[in-house]
């Protein structure tokens, strides 16, 4: 049985004696997304939301500038395809990389996108990043429900607030669904701190830093290459926030600490 992107089923457990349950497993199912009737990507993921992720993919990819270019979307009865019709004709990317993803995602490799460096100096406290991670998951969402599954949320520096949260079992796909899920609500991500449950690659690091976010944090470790890139890009980058500890890689004067980032 099927619900919300879960299927529940049965396992047997040993704790000093075996016991058979019956629960929650995360559902894995491949999406396929069609732009004015052209067939563009393949992704593995959870099935739920999905317009969220075909538009946040979209979004994040540069092929969609802007909501109000989407003319009609739908996603087929069997949640297999999702298909986005445009107002505009466009030239889909070609040249394909495979990601650091434990799924193998992949995203397209442009050279002409350019990041400015982000000047917002939205500040925050290290107490406030660990407490909001503590309400990313909360007791009724998919990760409460099944486990096996990578949360993304949109975080309002000034009130300490969580805006928006997705759930995907790609950590690239939590944050195209965020994205995604934004554009649709027309909620603005500029200036805002984006929060992942997962490992901060660099393609994870470009995904935050076109959102025009100005911190971006994770549970667990940034690679190299996504330090460099906050560096450039100005953005605050932590990591490891649990536990009552975080570790900031570069810019840490958004979370207080005076001193020079170079």
């Amino acid at each position: 049985m099927k619900n919300r992107g879960a299927e529940k089923n049965r396992w047997w457990s040993f704790h000093r004696d075996w016991q058979e349950e019956v629960g929650e497993v995360i559902e894995e199912t491949p999406l396929t997304i069609y732009v004015n009737g052209i067939e563009l990507a393949t992704i593995i993921g959870t099935p739920l939301n999905q317009d969220w992720l075909a538009v946040g993919f979209l979004k994040n990819e540069g092929i969609l500038n802007d909501v109000d270019e989407i003319e009609d979307l739908r996603i087929t009865p069997e949640g297999c395809c999702v298909d986005v019709l445009l107002n505009r004709t466009v030239e889909l990317p070609s040249k394909k990389m495979i990601t650091s993803g434990c799924g193998g995602g992949i995203t397209y490799d442009d050279s002409q996108i350019s990041i400015e460096p982000i000047q917002i100096e939205s500040s925050t406290t290290p107490d406030n990043i660990l407490q909001v991670f503590k309400k990313l998951q909360t007791k009724d969402s998919l990760y409460a429900r099944a486990r096996g599954v990578h949360a993304a949320g949109l975080l309002d520096l000034e009130e300490n607030q969580l805006i928006k949260v997705a759930e995907d079992i790609g950590r690239h796909n939590s944050i195209d669904k965020l994205r995604g899920a934004c554009l649709l609500e027309g909620i603005s991500t500029r200036g805002r701190a984006l929060l992942t449950t997962g490992r901060i690659s660099s393609e994870m690091l470009k995904k935050g830093a076109l959102m025009g976010c100005p911190l971006i944090a994770s549970r667990t470790s940034p690679t190299s290459l996504a330090v460099d890139m906050a560096c450039s890009w100005k953005i605050t980058l932590v990591g490891y926030a649990r536990h009552g500890k975080l570790r900031v890689y570069c810019y840490p004067e958004r979370l207080g600490i005076k001193g020079n980032s170079e």
